[in-house]
């Protein structure tokens, strides 16, 4: 069994690689020509499933899992922004850094130094045996400034609930830990190991 990425973000395929040892895992951009895909959904969930089976749809009939996710970062006292949109916070082709100096902005505007704030990740799989959905989820706090370099989008801004650092000043091992994407992907292998 392969497991094909419904993405082209090497960063991602490298971070799913490392995770899923025990089956070829791939890009579809190494199989197919890069495509647009309109993520309209309007739940995490939603979004995963429309990059999953838009990939499976143009490599129907297959035996690969088409695996996507979609995750981003919610702050319920701004009204749960930037939610889906955190990967296009700041703009369509807004980089990472973007939309993180965007969302410290508009704490400082609502004069907010640190609130509670989560991250979501939904892992979708799509096969011939039928289409998935699980969530993770990883609780802290935002600061409305960025510390640390490691890890990417917002993790310089979020303190895990636990930790006195940002996931930006920790070891990129101790995320891989509890992240919200590494909790989705626990309850995906149990998922993809029934499939085989």
């Amino acid at each position: 069994m392969r497991i094909v990425l419904a993405t082209s973000n090497q960063g991602k395929v490298k971070e799913f690689q490392s995770w899923i040892t025990e089956y070829p895992v791939v890009a579809y951009t190494d199989l197919l020509e890069p495509f647009e895909i309109e993520e309209n959904g309007t739940t995490f969930k939603e979004n995963a499933l429309i990059k999953a089976r838009a990939v499976y749809e143009k490599l129907s009939p297959t035996t690969d899992i088409i695996l996507s996710d979609d995750s981003g970062i919610s702050i319920p006292i701004l009204g749960g922004i930037p939610g889906i949109y955190s990967a296009r916070y700041a703009g369509k082709e807004a980089s990472a850094k973007e939309n993180l100096d965007k969302l410290i902005r508009t704490l400082k505007e609502h004069h907010i130094e640190r609130t509670p704030a989560f991250y979501t990740a939904a892992i979708a799989l799509v096969g011939a045996k039928g289409e998935f959905c699980v969530h993770g989820w990883m609780h802290g706090e935002a600061l409305a400034k960025a510390k640390g370099t490691n890890g990417f989008g917002y993790d310089p801004m979020f303190i895990p609930a636990g930790y006195t650092q940002t996931l930006g000043e920790l070891d990129e091992s101790v995320k891989k830990s509890f992240s919200h994407r590494a909790k989705a992907l626990e309850l995906a292998r149990i998922i993809l190991n029934s499939l085989k």
